[in-house]
């Protein structure tokens, strides 16, 4: 039986998988297998909106034909491949290990595992806020948008989607390194993030419970402040179903960037906050396999 048969099985196989399993490092995982592909082409090819280009359609179509052999393969395997571009339980444990520590400097390690950001200078209040921005940025990049493409097209098009965002991280910088080199791949996740963002920022608003208007209305008016016209929907969402404010002045690779606020500060930025942004991500996680299984259930 292929994938097509049982897909609401396989969806929320592969989910569960997740939910239960974390990341397998022990395991061959396309996801680190993408950025061992674009590392290597990174370092060949010219710095050049074409030579990006080129980059893109490799990497994309390299990674989609394999999760399309393997998915004919064997059914298993497409669970295993659906289950790789998934972060639910993964963003658990780290964000977990951030707001457990004690010390400061421990928190600064744990959190520089999750963002992008330098951490070394970072006080107790500003490594809180930048877990919960990660967190409103991974349940979208990481739960809600593989779920969206694992519904529409299995394994094939979540691996798709996993290697366009991986391309984003890596090269999609606007640096003197990436400007041209990466602008292709970032219009791209620009695009591939587009619908699964607004479903994100909608159902952390759902998630949220009795502050379910106040996250939208957050969403409503603040998403468009962030330089992501996607990371800013779920970034604004959160902020308004926790009642805090995010963005503001940021340290990257020496560089300070300072970015817009996002929300209001109604509520004290604490450690606590961190595990209520993690329980709205979990819901949000449930809300959205469940919505795959009904959808391709029905159809």
């Amino acid at each position: 039986m292929r994938w097509s048969r049982l897909q609401p099985f396989y969806l929320l196989a592969s989910y569960l998988a997740d939910l239960i399993f974390g990341d397998p490092e022990r395991l061959p995982h396309p996801v680190r297998g993408m950025g061992k592909m674009i590392g290597f082409l990174d370092n060949r090819l010219a710095r050049s909106r074409i030579s990006g280009v080129i980059l893109a359609f490799v990497v994309i179509g390299v990674s989609a034909c394999l999760a399309y052999l393997l998915v004919k393969l064997s059914p298993i395997l497409g669970i295993y491949l659906g289950y790789t571009t998934l972060s639910v339980k993964d963003l658990q444990v780290k964000a977990r290990a951030v707001m457990k520590e004690d010390s400061i400097a421990e928190a600064r390690k744990y959190l520089a595992m999750i963002v992008g950001r330098d951490t070394q200078n970072l006080d107790k209040e500003r490594i809180v806020t930048a877990t919960i921005e990660s967190i409103a940025e991974s349940t979208n990049d990481g739960i809600v948008a593989p779920l969206f493409y694992l519904t529409l097209g299995g394994p094939v098009a979540a691996i798709s989607y996993k290697a366009i965002n991986t391309l984003d991280s890596m090269v999609g910088y606007k640096n003197e390194r990436y400007l041209h080199f990466g602008w292709f791949s970032a219009k791209l996740d620009d695009i591939a993030n587009f619908i699964p963002a607004r479903i994100s920022g909608f159902l952390i608003s759902i998630s949220s419970g009795k502050r379910f208007i106040q996250s939208l209305k957050t969403m409503a008016k603040d998403s468009r402040k962030h330089a992501s016209p996607n990371s800013g929907v779920s970034e604004a969402a959160m902020a308004g179903a926790l009642g805090i404010r995010l963005g503001g002045e940021w340290s990257y690779q020496g560089k300070i960037i300072k970015r817009h606020y996002i929300g209001e500060e109604k509520r004290q930025v604490q450690p606590s906050l961190i595990n209520e942004a993690l329980t709205i991500s979990l819901i949000v996680s449930i809300l959205m396999v469940s919505l795959g299984v009904l959808f391709r259930w029905l159809i």
